[in-house]
Parts: C-alpha cells; sequence; structure tokens
C-alpha cells in the first residue's frame, strides 16, 4: 500500500493513567494530520498482559474525546494481532533475518557484569548468530530459544528526524533484538514496525524516549523490503519541579483536568504551546493552532508544566467563550453539586466570566443564585452593622414593589443612599455579603436583576 496523503498515529501503553506529558504526543500527530488533510489512528499497545487495564484505556479514550482529538481510525489492539505478528516473523524467518538464540538468562547476565567489569557496554554477544564457517555450541536440552533479529554489521543507521536534525547510529551499537520471547510472542519493537507497515504510516511523532528504539526499527523496515516512516521526537514535558512528567511525580490523569473545570480548547492551546510555537501567539483557538501548525516549528528543548500559567489561558478562553456554550459546561458542575440551573444561567455566566479561571469557580458564584448562601463570617462582622439595618429594611422595602429589572433596581438602590446619606460601598458591601455571600461582586444592581426577587428579600430580612 502505497500512501497518498500523510497518516499520523498515536499509539499509548494502557499500562496507567493517560497524563498530559502523554497526551501532547497524541496533539502534535494529531494537528499534523488535520493540518494536511490527512488521517489519525489510534492504537493501543497493549503487550504489557500483567500490567495493561481496561481502565487505563477507557482513559486514554476518554481523554482524547474530551480534547476533541477524535481518530480517523482505530482503535486497533496489539494484542488482537498476534497472527498477523507471527507470520511475518516467519518470513523474516525463513529471509534468514531471525536466528534461534539459546543463551539463557544466567548466561546473559554473566555476560553483562564481565562486560561491565571490564568497563565496556553491555550487550549480547553473537554466541548463537549463524556465520559462515562458525561452529555453533550444541543446543541445550529442555531450552526454548528467543528469536533474534540479525542487526546489519558495520555502516550506520542515518534519518533526518523532524525535531533533532540529522541523527547517525553505528549498527556496531546495536546488538541483535529480541524480537519474540520463548512462548513465541513478539516483542515491542517487532510489532510496532508491523503496524506502521499495515497502517501506512508515513509520520512517528512521539516522544523522545523513544529515539533509541528508532535505529533497531529502521533495520527491521529495511529487512521487510520497506522505507521506514519520517520521524519527530518530542522533548520531554518536565513537572513544576523540573522532572520528567510522570505518575510517580504527581501528574494527574487528564480526565481530571476536564473535571477541575478546565476547557478542552484552552488544553490544546496550553499543550501545544509545550513544545511547538507560532511567533510570539500565546492565545489562539483550534482552529488557528489547525491552519499554523508544523513540524518546522517543534521546539528541540524539554518544555516545563506551569499550571499558574495553565489557568490562565483557561481564563482568557473562559472570557471569549460563548455563553450560551459556556453554560452547559458550568451547569455540569452544579450537578455535581445537586443543583439544577435555569434559563438564567448563560446570562450569570456573562456576568461573572471575566473574574473567573475554570468553571468550578463560575459554578461557585452560578450556585449562589439557586442554592443556600453561607457569608463568609469575617466579611459579614465587618460590613453587616446595626448601623446599616435600616438602610438594608429600606432597600427590601423599595425592591418589593420595583420592577425587577437593571435600571429599576438602581433607581431604588438611589432613593436609599439619598434617604439615608450613605455612599454606594456602605451599602453595596452588606447587600453583596447577604445575597451572594461575597463583598466582591460585579455591579450590585446587574446581581440583583438575575436574583429572584423572593430570595433576595428573604436574606436582605435574615439580619
Amino acid at each position: 500500500m502505497t500512501p497518498t496523503k500523510t497518516r499520523t498515529r498515536f499509539a499509548p501503553s494502557p499500562t496507567g493513567f493517560i497524563h498530559l506529558g502523554n497526551i501532547r504526543s497524541a496533539l502534535y500527530p494529531w494537528a499534523f494530520a488535520r493540518a494536511t488533510g490527512g488521517d489519525f489512528i489510534l492504537r493501543i499497545e497493549d503487550t504489557d498482559l500483567e500490567r495493561s487495564t481496561q481502565a487505563a484505556v477507557d482513559v486514554i479514550i476518554d481523554g482524547m474525546s474530551w480534547l476533541g482529538l477524535n481518530y480517523d481510525e482505530g482503535p486497533y489492539y496489539q494484542m488482537q494481532r498476534m497472527d498477523r505478528y507471527k507470520t511475518v516473523l516467519a518470513e523474516l524467518q525463513a529471509a534468514g533475518h531471525v536466528y534461534p538464540c539459546y543463551m539463557s538468562v544466567a548466561e546473559l547476565d554473566a555476560l553483562r557484569e564481565e562486560q561491565m567489569a571490564a568497563k565496556e557496554k553491555p550487550r549480547y554477544d553473537g554466541t548463537w548468530r549463524p556465520a559462515s564457517g562458525k561452529t555453533l555450541p550444541s543446543i541445550p536440552d529442555g531450552v526454548k530459544p528467543v528469536l533474534r533479529f540479525k542487526n546489519p554489521l558495520g555502516g550506520s543507521v542515518v534519518w533526518e528526524d523532524k525535531v533533532k536534525g540529522r541523527i547517525e547510529i553505528s549498527n556496531d551499537e546495536l546488538d541483535d533484538l529480541v524480537i519474540a520471547r520463548p512462548d513465541g510472542t513478539p516483542t515491542y519493537n517487532f510489532c510496532v514496525v508491523v503496524d506502521d507497515i499495515d497502517m501506512a504510516i508515513t509520520h512517528v511523532i512521539r516522544g523522545d524516549d523513544h529515539v533509541n528504539n528508532t535505529p533497531r526499527q529502521i533495520n527491521i523496515f529495511k529487512a521487510l523490503g520497506q522505507e521506514p516512516p519520517v520521524y519527530a521526537h518530542l522533548p520531554t514535558v518536565l513537572n513544576e519541579q523540573g522532572e520528567k512528567m510522570s505518575k510517580r511525580n504527581g501528574a494527574k490523569p487528564v480526565t481530571q483536568y476536564r473535571d477541575e473545570g478546565y476547557l478542552p480548547d484552552a488544553m490544546v492551546n496550553y499543550l501545544a504551546r509545550l513544545g511547538w510555537s507560532h511567533g510570539d501567539d500565546e492565545i489562539f483557538s483550534r482552529g488557528q493552532f489547525l491552519q499554523w501548525f508544523s513540524l518546522d516549528h517543534l521546539g528541540r528543548s524539554a518544555a516545563q508544566f506551569d499550571e499558574a500559567k495553565l489557568r490562565w489561558v483557561n481564563a482568557q478562553h473562559l472570557k471569549n467563550m460563548n455563553d450560551d456554550a459556556l453554560a452547559p459546561l458550568v451547569q455540569a458542575q452544579l450537578q455535581k453539586r445537586g443543583i439544577q440551573a435555569d434559563e438564567r444561567l448563560p446570562r450569570i455566566c456573562a456576568l461573572f466570566k471575566d473574574r473567573c479561571d475554570t468553571t468550578v469557580v463560575l459554578a461557585n458564584w452560578a450556585a449562589a443564585f439557586y442554592a443556600d448562601v453561607m457569608p463568609n463570617p469575617a466579611e459579614l462582622s465587618q460590613h453587616v452593622t446595626d448601623a446599616i439595618q435600616p438602610a438594608l429594611n429600606l432597600l427590601a422595602e423599595k425592591l418589593t414593589n420595583c420592577s425587577w429589572d437593571k435600571p429599576s433596581i438602581a433607581a431604588s438602590i438611589k432613593e436609599v443612599l439619598a434617604a439615608c446619606s450613605i455612599k454606594m460601598p456602605q451599602l453595596a458591601m452588606p447587600v453583596r455579603v447577604l445575597v451572594m455571600g461575597s463583598a466582591h461582586t460585579p455591579s450590585l444592581d446587574a446581581v440583583l436583576e438575575l436574583c429572584e426577587r423572593e430570595k433576595v428579600l428573604t436574606r436582605l430580612r435574615s439580619v
């Protein structure tokens, strides 16, 4: 199959939850496929049976769905392709590229210890590799061999990495890779090559922890008579302490950011900037990202995650988001608290979103319109004093019969200020504390208009 368009893939192992460092390795191949009119494939590399879990697969698929990283094919599961791998393995063996190795684990360990003692790089020494005029050891009884790939002798593996530039690895640095275990199960590097061939992958965009696998994979491609894809190895994402991001180092599942009130487009924006740039642009839409994206602007240096920066990016997207589109996301947060919103919610979002950085914070404000309010005790004692009580009572009286709209509410407030000879902060602060639970809100008339009249009156008369 000769591909006529870009085909990229994301191939995670479901051995733990997917975090932001992992998902960035999905974002770039997805973006490259979309930017070039190509296909994006999801492949689950689940051959580690002891550590792979369905729960981890679910988080991968759920996280990608939330972020809008839609795939055109898949998910393919490697464990479902074992027959195909074994067929190709037999072809390689028949062509003389594979041989059985009977060296035991104990013998390998002893060999490595000798090599390290001699300050040599530990590696398989080719004991069982057939060669012209060479006599192989006697096959030991009762030992099932592994199958090793005959790595080329001499020369180099060279590729032009789209991130790192030209990389050249001497074949003498590579030993003969085990490509099938004693039970016949193929190993990772072999399966990856067969998958990339069968799925006609044109570009492999992945983390730079795979750089050492690449020369081995390229040699297997060539043994199978296939041209390897274009490679782009992305620098590591570091956590806020400067360590590689991982579950062990406190990384969170991607889906947790959804639960914490982050927007998918803001996450895409932030993740895109962790290793790619378009001039000095910090805030951009998904559409702009896909219009601008190319492999030529991928960075070579490790990127460091910064939660404060992520919250800032999210706040910008929150401010720019359409209120009718934002309301269902806030409603989802309210429902977790047992609160059902109504038709006021889009207007509540419009009024408060400028002071929020997540939908959780926005839901905190919205909740005051639908549920009981617990005023901050310190603000309550500071602002709701005996001296202001007459003004609060008068305001409740004025609001009882006025039209329930912003101009009429504003007029009632002005009448109370004039009648009581007080300034706006003296009245607004206690009203805000009683009605919203906080002394700091947007314009008082705008807030009260969105509240139910009876609820406002009840709260004003609660002291």
